[in-house]
């Protein structure tokens, strides 16, 4: 584990994407509330939260931090993509990048458990670092 105890602490954000490419007729019936095992968002809005408050435990040698907030966005993207984004913020002494893709990937994790059974096509990708804040790096936004 790298040693940040000589860092100080300050206010860390930083902001994940996913996405998950699915039959149309799933993300319709994602937005329409039509998927049996219920509100596919809510719960994957909730899973993602968890994902993200569990980093340390998934990722070897990554750092707990304590979480200020976790917020998850989806929006559909076409006719066949849902789109992930997760920002996590922290006032501590290390970022919170693994955090906000660990919330991704776990909320698209989600999206394919609940909808697994009408579409076993799906495909989960693109989990990336969008934007970080704070630190001695200061501020990072990917080029697109």
């Amino acid at each position: 584990m790298v040693d940040v105890s000589d860092k100080d602490r300050s206010i860390r954000t930083a902001v994940a994407g996913g996405s998950i490419r699915m039959e149309p007729e799933t993300l319709q019936r994602i937005t329409d509330g039509g998927i049996e095992k219920g509100d596919v968002l809510a719960v994957a809005r909730v899973a993602g939260i968890q994902g993200a408050k569990r980093t340390p435990d998934l990722i070897p040698l990554c750092h707990p931090v304590a979480l200020a907030s976790v917020e998850l966005a989806f929006r559909a993207a076409g006719a066949d993509v849902l789109e992930v984004t997760a920002t996590a913020t922290a006032t501590d002494r290390t970022g919170v990048e693994m955090e906000a893709m660990t919330a991704v990937s776990v909320a698209c994790l989600c999206v394919y458990d609940m909808c697994k059974a009408v579409d076993r096509g799906m495909v989960i990708g693109q989990v990336r670092l969008l934007e970080k804040l704070g630190g001695r790096s200061g501020h990072w936004v990917r080029d697109e």
